[in-house]
């Protein structure tokens, strides 16, 4: 074992520095994996402890590549599945998505037309059992490895569910998912339609083309294309999706790296579907890399406004490439730039502080760029919104009743007393109900802090070192007792947000993903602007200089 770790390491180091000019730095290659071999030899020969090699290696790899970027990782073997579904949006399973709660795993959400939908599953059943290996032994990862398997194959679930007494024990067999790039379209209002892209595998500029014909043909004059919380994916998906509504022949994106090879200039390639309908893309600190590409692209070219939240700021590509042993790596290659020219990197992987740490780019290096209409746009940090909308921030007590699972819990508990409810988008809990929900929350444990308890908390501890406590003492104290009084009315001081979540998770269990997007749009303050926006003619031109 010993030999074949040192043996693929040396594969893996040969192809790693395989991209750099090779005459002067192969004596520095040799010496430095000599070096690691006769290291790992000597600490797994001397070692006070048995050393597991595979983990010790592993442990060595990750910590080499994190030093470059985040994004240059080390696949093995056992994780190239899972990497493929990341890629691809496909997989061999049943179409359910679970959640560890506590100890247990529950379903909450099926993609419709697939076995777990077809076959009788349904959100809020606990899965105790998979092919008879209890589910509460055995780690996450390996739940979902037993999940997954050879299209065609059975697996075996046995659930507890609400309300029945006895264990359910269902069979499935395994179909190839493919993911949707586009859970939702459909018409938020009388002429506004409304696609949300979550993903950039393949096929997602088709889908969002197809989406919007629909769109258009069901009377919508405007578009709105939400981006918030894509993390990207493939590149050339973005430049389908720009294709959709810019000329074909246009720069969409430009790739920048040390090898010739990776210099490329991504160009439109088709004729459009629409280049005068008017467009509002929604973006926030979680939308990266390909979603970037789109807005930006839109953006340079005035084609689009802009609504939400700063994104997140990844102007970098990777490349995956095979290893030995089945194993792969994902590399940054090159650095990507918007029509105009600016790349949105924000953090400096190239520039480390002497502590290892990333700084951002700062504003005094940042450039100025044109647009098509002359709106001066900036590069070296995400892409900026042309209408600012801040997205509210889920306070301490609604996040901790979600990932306590208790909002889950109750939508469990509704779904078993009302076997149908009204339309989506018109749904909402009553005040009886929420109160239901409040009072059923009192026979809970659960314990937070509120970010300014935790502030408090900490200057306490610097007043008492710095001996100030006595002298803040009394002003500490009132603070607490005011946070304390404040607690007792979070369930109502925040009920907006803890409703929403519940009425989201509730209509989840009727009408699936479709249900869930609709039921938030009347709360949605990022869709409400852009409506207005899009419903405003005089407005829309403006921002975008015509």
């Amino acid at each position: 074992m010993k030999k074949g770790i040192v043996f693929g390491g040396f594969l893996f180091a040969l192809t790693l520095f395989a991209f750099s000019p090779p005459a002067d730095r192969y004596f520095e290659i040799a010496k430095n994996l000599d070096i690691f071999a006769t290291l790992f030899k000597e600490v797994n020969a001397l070692y006070v402890d048995d050393v597991n090699p595979n983990k010790l290696v592993r442990i060595g790899i990750d910590a080499m590549l994190n030093s470059l970027d985040p994004y240059t990782n080390y696949i093995p073997e056992d994780e190239v599945e899972d990497f493929r579904t990341m890629n691809t949006g496909q997989y061999g399973g049943i179409g359910a998505v679970t959640r560890e709660i506590g100890k247990r795993t529950v379903v909450t959400m099926m993609y419709e037309g697939y076995p777990a939908f077809k076959g009788g599953l349904k959100i809020g059943d606990q899965v105790m059992k998979m092919d008879e290996v209890e589910l509460s032994k055995i780690t996450t990862e390996e739940a979902n490895h037993l999940m997954r398997g050879q299209v065609g194959t059975v697996v075996s679930l046995t659930i507890k569910r609400y309300g029945v007494k006895d264990p359910i024990k269902l069979d499935f067999k395994r179909e190839k998912i493919k993911v949707s790039n586009v859970p939702y379209f459909g018409m938020i209002a009388s002429d506004v339609g409304y696609v949300q892209l979550s993903d950039f595998t393949p096929d997602a500029g088709k889908e969002v083309k197809n989406a919007i014909v629909s769109l258009k043909e069901k009377g919508a004059t405007s578009v709105i294309l939400d981006l918030r919380g894509n993390p990207g994916g493939l590149l050339f998906e973005a430049v389908n999706i720009c294709n959709i509504f810019i000329p074909k022949g246009k720069q969409v994106v430009t790739t920048k790296g040390k090898i010739p090879e990776h210099n490329i200039n991504y160009e439109t390639l088709n004729p459009p579907v629409d280049l005068d309908i008017p467009v509002a893309v929604l973006i926030n600190r979680g939308s990266a890399s390909a979603s970037e590409i789109v807005a930006g692209t839109l953006q340079d070219y005035d084609r689009a406004v802009i609504v939400g939240e700063k994104s997140y700021g990844k102007g970098l590509v990777q490349l995956s490439r095979p290893l030995s042993y089945n194993a792969q790596i994902k590399i940054t290659t090159a650095k990507y730039y918007t029509p105009t020219g600016r790349c949105i990197q924000v953090l400096d992987y190239t520039h480390r502080r002497d502590d290892g740490s990333v700084g951002s780019i700062p504003d005094s290096v940042k450039k100025p760029f044109n647009t098509t209409h002359g709106r001066i746009v900036y590069d070296g940090g995400g892409i900026d919104p042309d209408v600012v909308v801040k997205s509210e921030e889920a306070s301490t007590i609604t996040q901790v009743l979600y990932s306590s699972g208790y909002i889950f819990d109750f939508g469990t508990m509704y779904a078993s007393t009302h076997p149908t409810i009204t339309d989506a988008k018109s749904f909402s809990l009553t005040d009886a109900e929420y109160l239901e929900f409040a009072n059923w929350i009192k026979t809970k444990e659960y314990n937070y802090r509120s970010s300014i308890e935790i502030r408090l908390s900490q200057l306490t501890e610097e007043a008492k070192a710095e001996r100030f406590y006595d002298d803040l003492k009394p002003q500490i104290d009132q603070i607490q007792v005011r946070l304390a009084e404040g607690r007792k009315n979070d369930m109502m001081t925040f009920k907006d947000q803890i409703k929403l979540l519940l009425e989201e998770d509730i209509v989840a269990r009727y009408y699936m993903e479709h249900g869930q997007v609709e039921v938030s749009f009347k709360k949605d303050r990022e869709i409400k602007a852009a409506v207005e926006i899009l419903n405003n003619p005089a407005q829309y031109k403006k921002i975008l200089h015509f």
